[in-house]
């Protein structure tokens, strides 16, 4: 099951250097790649504003 970013997200870039597939990708609000994601979470554990989650 992929990780999602909510709306929550303020594009602080911080997920991005901790996603070692290169899912997330940069916009107003990130997003992540379902077919590429992992599941392994590091990006929800560093996210200052808590807007990643489990599909």
């Amino acid at each position: 099951m992929a990780y999602v970013i909510t709306d929550d997200c303020i594009a602080c870039g911080t997920c991005i250097n901790e996603c070692p597939v290169e899912a997330i990708s940069e916009g107003d609000i990130y997003k992540i790649d379902p077919d590429t994601c992992i599941d392994c979470g590091a990006c929800a554990s560093v996210c200052p504003t808590e807007a990643i989650h489990p599909e």
